[in-house]
């Protein structure tokens, strides 16, 4: 299975849509469960289901808190309702304070079914007698946030994975309330809900090991959203420090809502490798991550896993100099230096320049990522001043090398076929080694050994 993930985010992206997405693209709910276990915080249980968006079928991931550690954050009528709801904020100088108490340690799972979707939750509290402590949310910062990844169970490579993405989001929040990263303190980030989404994410990236994700651009709304400290414009300040500081494509929609959450826009910011996809390329398997916010438009989060498809058509470059002031002996030189660094043929053609002077047109043959090389042997080793460069399409039959035993001993023969037929000829270097090994005749032992080789493989093409 290909280890490319695709994020189509035309409805945004946050981070319970980019969990659920995971999931449904595979990622194993069980090892996801076992790993948050280990989680040194209280509070939340995680609840997993099917649901349908528009009539499409996706996988829902919700972090549900206890009343002690709730927030607004999938709350619309919170988040948008700015006229007839009182206002939550603190003063701007101050910060989100919630307290955490641990639980005696327990855990306990149940499934119900509604309408046809079914649905899993986990609660998770604290484990009594465990040798980490429970973090408690007052004053929490990075640094804090990076010692409940550091303590808990999982793997390395999700604990780096959701350490670069709190990361981002420390950089984004420090310059958006104009303070050190050292001193940034989290308010919706730094809740117990999307502790357990970056997680999560960072958890069922490992599991799937993705290597590469493509993320061309985010979609986002507009307007204005309610926040801890009163009501600001989308993209919140922390999505366009996100966006400026990572160079993520923001595509503005009419939708009057918040489509991309720091948290999304942290994780893409991350662990994106490109944004752009493969000129073409297979999809492998398709999954759908539900979102939570209702604001007229489907709320889902689209993933694939993608695999490169090569293009057929063989291209090759074609390096050519004109030179009139080089010797023999250097030209020979160079040719020497061009095939040892791999050049697929190099060869001289007599032409005259301007004022009819007399000089040879220096021609390479080569692949792309010997361009540079091939560049720097002609311009080291000629008086040549400049090189024009064509990238040519080309049709070659498919060719193979084999070792076979021979009437003379052993010699490397290339065996080229194409639309039903096929040549042989022997290698140069093996004829003039036999040659020289026993006294013969060149023109004498290639035209025996092909002979033989046609005997062998043509037999053999035709079975």
């Amino acid at each position: 299975m290909s280890n490319t993930l695709y994020l189509e985010c035309y409805s945004g992206i946050s981070g319970d849509m980019t969990v659920g997405v995971l999931l449904d693209l595979g990622a194993d709910p069980e090892v996801l469960k076992e790993q948050l276990r280990s989680l040194p915080i209280n509070g939340f249980e995680i609840q997993i289901s099917r649901v349908k968006k528009s009539g499409l079928d996706a996988c829902d991931f919700n972090v549900i808190l206890d009343k002690e550690h709730e927030n607004h954050d999938h709350d619309n009528e919170y988040l948008y309702g700015h006229d007839d709801m009182h206002e939550h904020s603190h003063d701007t100088e101050q910060h989100t304070h919630m307290h955490e108490h641990s639980h005696e340690g327990s855990r306990h799972t149940h499934e119900h079914t509604h309408g046809g979707n079914w649905h899993t939750h986990e609660h998770f509290h604290g484990e009594s007698g465990q040798a980490h402590h429970i973090y408690s949310h007052e004053h929490r910062g990075l640094r804090e946030i990076q010692n409940i990844i550091r303590d808990s169970g999982i793997s390395d490579r999700a604990k780096q994975i959701a350490s670069n993405i709190f990361l981002v989001l420390g950089q984004a929040e420090a310059k958006a309330h104009g303070t050190t990263l050292e001193e940034v303190h989290f308010h919706e980030v730094g809740a117990v809900d999307s502790i357990v989404d970056i997680v999560a994410a960072a958890i069922c990236l490992d599991n799937l090991d993705i290597t590469g994700v493509v993320v061309p651009e985010l979609y986002e709304g507009r307007g204005t959203i309610r926040c801890q400290h009163g009501i600001i414009p989308v993209p919140v300040p922390a999505v366009a420090n996100i966006a400026e500081r990572h160079g993520l494509a923001l595509h503005i929609t009419d939708t009057e809502a918040e489509l991309v959450t720091p948290t999304g826009a942290a994780i893409v910011a991350a662990v994106r490798t490109s944004d752009r996809l493969p000129g073409k390329y297979r999809i492998l398997k398709t999954g759908m991550g539900a979102g939570k916010r209702d604001y007229g438009r489907t709320s889902i989060l689209r993933g694939m896993l993608i695999q490169p498809v090569e293009d057929e058509a063989d291209y090759i470059y074609k390096l050519e100099s004109n030179i009139d002031d080089c010797t023999g002996e250097a030209f020979g030189y160079v040719m020497e230096q061009l095939f040892a660094a791999g050049a697929r043929d190099v060869h001289y053609v007599p032409v005259y320049m301007k004022k009819n002077r007399p000089a040879y047109q220096l021609n390479v043959i080569c692949s792309e990522e010997d361009v540079s090389k091939m560049e720097e042997i002609i311009f080291r080793e000629t008086t040549t001043i400049g090189i024009r460069r064509v990238k040519m399409e080309r049709t070659v039959m498919k060719r193979e090398i084999h070792t076979m035993t021979t009437s003379f001993g052993e010699a490397r023969i290339k065996i080229c076929k194409f639309d039903g037929n096929i040549r042989v000829y022997p290698e140069y270097e093996s004829v003039a080694a036999i040659c020289r090994n026993q006294n013969l005749s060149y023109q004498d032992v290639w035209s025996q050994i092909r002979h033989e080789a046609e005997n062998v493989w043509k037999r053999e093409f035709r079975e």
